[in-house]
């Protein structure tokens, strides 16, 4: 078979004429040329003697009754021809089944085009519909809306002293706070009263634009959704509360500080006018020098960039991350330790969050992060590869990461520990709170997060600077049934630190907010005593 095969293909070779078939061959791609010639829609004669064609605009025209498709030319000679002396050449480019399939593939493809874009800009821009307000009486509604600002702040804080004994809410875990009680009394005052009226003087990006990505995101998330509120924020600021400054300490680094030159003041000067001028334009900031006003920064540089104006850093509400009660800027009880929260996704804040069983713990504690201030050393100095059970790392190095990442040591250690750095505050004890890991804090002057409403001592652990050569020692005083607890108490707070796109009660926005309205609150009480 293979022999017979072998002969067909040589006389195939040796004996075709190729020069016929190349003959025939041209004869046949004239002939098609001819023929597709003669099919166009117009004379050859017209294609070839129009005068030269300027193509000034085009035209798509919808054809209702066969659906299809022309492209309409509308054209102008050299000369300035009339269009009674010429008749413009109109090109139906449906004339032929190929064009009309292309013409199809093309349209299919532009509405998926569209459609798509259409849903990513509906995902980018899509309204956020906040939960609906608290329901309260006609009669309520009358009584508060006669109430002037100062007269609300008496009437809350009357109500705030006479709160109902709360034993049992379905929103709060009593064990994680210090009174529930006044808490939950002191929230629904907030609810139904507070009134914040945001400035709108000054330009982007340093304001009105937040910074949401990061270890400085805090105060992007805050000045987002602040801005976003429907019911706190107010226009009218005779019937404000509060008044928000709305700048973001990390743009303004990016801004106006000069890489390398180590010189704060052009970031102190900037506030210092900007203040200046709405206590020139507005009465507000004159009335209460400041006392009613507050600020969000999450940036290290926050404290030090106020220094240069004195009723900024003596009498206004700062929110600030380095809440270091150390330094004599961060004030306790008048000022909010502003929790530091590093978020990677916009779009999904709270990727990753949730861990393992207590079962499935089996490291004792971790650590993992640069070296800088004086904490981090002394750590690494005393248990760094030292003990199997202490996983304690500088940066966590390329051969562990492999095996298990960081997100993974932490979801799957007992004790995460926080030292501070060059600051006292620190991302990783939020961390530690969405990855159910009981945190261990080491920062002697840090003042801890809403911690007038939560008692950290349920849900984390707080070892001096000087007991670090003990830490071990110290964690393991700690008994299974106590350790169980915590580790539900982490799991239990840490709704009140989600950052969510659509704010929830008792979530972070509104955490962080209530330890605003509740620092106004001690200031009017205070003012009213003098």
């Amino acid at each position: 078979m293979r022999k017979f095969l072998r002969r067909i293909i040589a006389v195939l070779i040796f004996r075709v004429n190729w020069k016929k078939l190349f003959v025939v061959g041209t004869i046949l791609t004239v002939f098609r040329v001819v023929f597709q010639i003669y099919s166009l829609p117009n004379p050859l004669t017209e294609w070839i003697s129009s005068p030269p064609l300027d193509v000034s605009s085009y035209q798509r025209l919808i054809n209702h009754g066969n659906k299809s498709r022309e492209l309409e030319l509308s054209v102008t000679s050299d000369n300035q021809l009339k269009m009674s002396k010429h008749v413009p050449a109109v090109v139906l480019l449906n004339s032929t089944a190929r064009t009309n399939r292309l013409m199809r593939v093309m349209e299919r493809r532009a509405r998926l085009l569209r459609r798509r874009r259409r849903k990513k800009q509906a995902r980018i821009v899509e309204k956020i519909v906040y939960p609906p307000p608290p329901v309260v009486p006609d009669h309520l509604q009358r009584f508060i809306a006669s109430l002037t600002p100062n007269e609300a702040l008496a009437y809350a804080r009357r109500e705030i002293e006479q709160a109902p004994i709360v034993t049992d809410d379905p929103d709060l875990y009593a064990p994680l706070f210090r009174n529930i009680s006044n808490f939950k009394r002191s929230y629904e005052m907030m609810e139904l009263l507070l009134k914040v009226y945001i400035y709108d003087e000054g330009d982007r990006p340093i304001f009105h634009e937040p910074h949401l990505l990061g270890i400085y995101s805090s105060e992007g998330w805050f000045m987002k959704l602040m801005e976003e509120n429907p019911y706190f924020v107010t226009r009218d600021p005779e019937k404000a509360h509060l008044f928000y400054l709305p700048y973001s300490s990390r743009q303004l680094q990016m801004a106006v500080y000069v890489p390398g030159s180590h010189n704060l003041r052009p970031l102190s000067e900037f506030l210092r006018d900007y203040v200046n001028m709405l206590a020139a334009k507005y009465p507000f900031w004159n009335r209460t020098h400041g006392t009613d006003h507050f600020i969000v920064a999450c940036h290290d540089w926050g404290p030090y960039i106020l220094k240069d104006h004195e009723e900024l850093i003596r009498n206004t509400i700062k929110a600030l991350c380095n809440a270091d009660i150390s330094e004599g800027i961060f004030k306790a009880g008048k000022d909010v330790s502003l929790p530091e929260t590093a978020i990677r996704n916009i779009g999904k804040p709270l990727v990753n969050v949730g861990g393992k069983r207590v079962s499935q713990r089996p490291i004792l504690a971790f650590f993992a992060g640069n070296m800088h201030g004086p904490v981090r050393p002394k750590l690494l100095k005393y248990w760094s590869d030292r003990d199997e059970d202490m996983k304690i790392y500088g940066p966590l190095p390329t051969s562990v990461s492999r095996i298990m990442s960081y997100p993974d040591h932490m979801k799957s250690s007992k004790f995460c520990l926080c030292p501070m750095g060059f600051e006292v505050n620190s991302p990783r004890i939020v961390e530690a709170i969405y990855y159910e890991c009981v945190p261990v804090i080491i920062a002697d002057n840090l003042a801890l997060p809403f911690d007038e409403v939560l008692d950290w001592s349920a849900f984390s652990l707080i070892v001096s600077e000087e007991d670090i050569p003990k830490l071990k020692e110290i964690l393991l005083s700690i008994p299974l049934r106590r350790y169980q607890v915590m580790q539900n108490n982490v799991k239990r707070v840490q709704k009140h630190f989600h950052w969510n796109a659509m704010p929830f009660r008792f979530d972070l926005f509104h955490m962080i907010l209530h330890s605003i309205w509740s620092r106004r609150l001690n200031q009017f009480q205070e003012s009213q005593i003098s």
